[in-house]
């Protein structure tokens, strides 16, 4: 068991739906902190870069759209086997198959739409949260 620190982001729908708040006491009632936070609006470039590992993906275009089509939440998550601990809060990408009393089950509305994103690994989690933040 080790401290680690992990990506998350807000995204548009549940930022527009007024979930912030309700989200991230989900977040921290899972042992995590949220060590800092801000609200930013992606552009194409910056999403297209940040998702460039799904670039030859049929869902690429689509998921760049729907990532610079409102603002997003970008935080930096802190705790035991945070990017397991997130990912696990998160509950899976598609929201019907989401356990119940994770994010994805209560908020998203679909796949795309799924109300958070989470880094996937502890080396994503690095170069995912140097993306947004300087000095991580």
């Amino acid at each position: 068991m080790s401290n680690q620190k992990t990506l998350s982001i807000i995204k548009p729908d549940a930022v527009k739906a007024g979930n912030v708040d309700a989200i991230n006491s989900m977040i921290e009632n899972s042992g995590l902190s949220i060590l800092e936070k801000k609200e930013i609006k992606l552009t194409k470039e910056e999403a297209e870069e940040f998702y460039a590992v799904h670039s030859e993906k049929p869902f690429y275009k689509e998921l760049c759209e729907f990532m610079t089509s409102g603002p997003i939440v970008v935080q930096i998550l802190e705790g035991e086997n945070a990017v397991e601990l997130y990912r696990k809060a998160m509950g899976a990408t598609n929201p019907e198959e989401a356990e119940e009393n994770t994010i994805r089950k209560k908020f998203a509305t679909s796949i795309q739409e799924n109300a958070v994103h989470g880094s996937d690994s502890e080396e994503n989690a690095l170069k995912e949260l140097n993306f947004f933040f300087k000095n991580v």
